[in-house]
């Protein structure tokens, strides 16, 4: 009786799989992957919709001749530059708004100006200025960048509490120190939300400029191979470029940001 008790499964080991998130995200994504197979295989059209195992096939094809890692490290080369300049250029707009009245008036009216309009509708401008070439995309991610995040982390700083901004005069710090150890953390919730949201904003503004200029055969991105694809009627390769797109994301999301929210704010207690 014991030795069968052993052999058979325990319900409850497999009913606590549930609890893990990264369970449950795996399995919807199975269930999307089959789902996408199954309606390929009754619509059997490969030109406008290939099945699931035909982009796999087309993904594997790609990244073994080295044209998949050679567009997305360029797209990520791009996406670094330009995340990195608007996430400076966000933090100095939001430490002079939070310090000076004039600050404040000068960064509302330019998110009121400039967060509304959309970053590919600046690629006009971004040729005439810098022309084609990754110039133009980081000035269009910069854009998508620095708007969202100056908002959030503004909100993040005006909504700590004053009892915990007195804390810090106590304690002697101003200026940088009484932002780096009593306003930036007690923001950071806030703040890392912006982050999150400038991340989709810049990444998707990206592909969608890469598919309108990209930057020649040699150095274009993931929307490049998409588009180059598209004209060459390689629908598999198309969605095989989606789907390192939808990775890139999920890899980002689950993987970087879940890592800073677990030993921040989770650990600092602001978060459940």
């Amino acid at each position: 009786m014991a030795e069968a008790a052993l052999l058979r499964p325990d319900k409850r080991s497999f009913a606590s799989l549930g609890d893990h998130g990264w369970f449950r995200r795996a399995v919807v994504l199975i269930a999307l992957s089959a789902l996408w197979e199954a309606y390929a295989r009754y619509l059997a059209s490969p030109l406008l919709l290939p099945s699931f195992s035909a982009t796999l096939r087309a993904l594997f094809e790609g990244i073994a001749n080295g044209e998949l890692p050679l567009r997305t490290a360029a797209t990520l080369t791009v996406l670094g530059k330009g995340y990195a300049l608007g996430v400076l250029a966000a933090s100095v707009l939001a430490l002079v708004a939070i310090t000076n009245r004039w600050g404040g008036e000068l960064l509302n009216v330019l998110t009121a100006m400039f967060n509304p309009l959309p970053a590919v509708a600046l690629l006009p401008i971004a040729l005439l200025w810098f022309g084609i070439g990754a110039p133009s995309l980081i000035f269009v991610i910069i854009h998508a960048v620095t708007w969202p995040l100056s908002l959030n982390v503004l909100t993040g700083f005006r909504g700590v509490p004053p009892t915990l901004r007195m804390v810090g005069h106590n304690l002697g710090l101003t200026g940088i120190r009484h932002a780096a150890l009593i306003l930036i953390p007690a923001a950071f919730p806030s703040i890392l939300a912006g982050l999150k949201i400038a991340w989709a904003f810049a990444w998707r503004t990206l592909i969608a400029a890469e598919l309108v200029l990209g930057v020649g055969s040699r150095s274009g991105g993931l929307g490049w191979f998409i588009y180059v694809n598209r004209n060459q009627l390689e629908t598999a390769n198309v969605f095989a470029g989606l789907l390192v797109i939808t990775l890139i994301g999920l890899i980002v999301e689950s993987l970087i940001f879940r890592t800073i929210t677990r030993l921040t704010v989770e650990r600092w207690g602001q978060q459940d």
